[in-house]
């Protein structure tokens, strides 16, 4: 299942999408993120899975718009911490209307944030 985190309003739209189903419950985003957002808990969409997974935590969920501007992504910029730290790919940022940031290697294998 995916789990979006996020809001679409006049300045544009920001979500954190996390694929719970890809989620192999290592913890290394929790602490990759800068502002702290991230947590491990029971997944709340699959009340049968006793499996732990990355959510937002509570209280940032409806400020997100905020606590996460400084990592917004930006044309041409890198992958965000939080993706970079996701080695089964289970965290994806989506910006603008219909545009995903997908993690992609480069031809000298560094690990890129690029449209699909």
């Amino acid at each position: 299942m995916i789990a979006n985190y996020g809001y679409k309003d006049g300045s544009g739209e920001f979500f954190i999408s996390i694929d719970t189903d890809k989620c192999d419950s290592c913890a290394d985003c929790v602490p990759a993120c800068p502002a702290k957002v991230l947590e491990m808990a029971t997944d709340e969409y699959d009340p049968l899975s006793e499996k732990t997974v990355a959510t937002v935590r509570e209280e940032e969920r409806k400020k997100i718009k905020y606590t996460c501007a400084p990592c917004k992504p930006a044309s041409g910029r890198g992958v965000l911490p939080c993706m970079a730290a996701c080695a089964p790919g289970a965290i994806v940022v989506r910006d603008e209307p219909g545009q995903l940031n997908h993690r992609r290697r480069s031809g000298d294998g560094a690990v890129r944030c690029v449209p699909p």
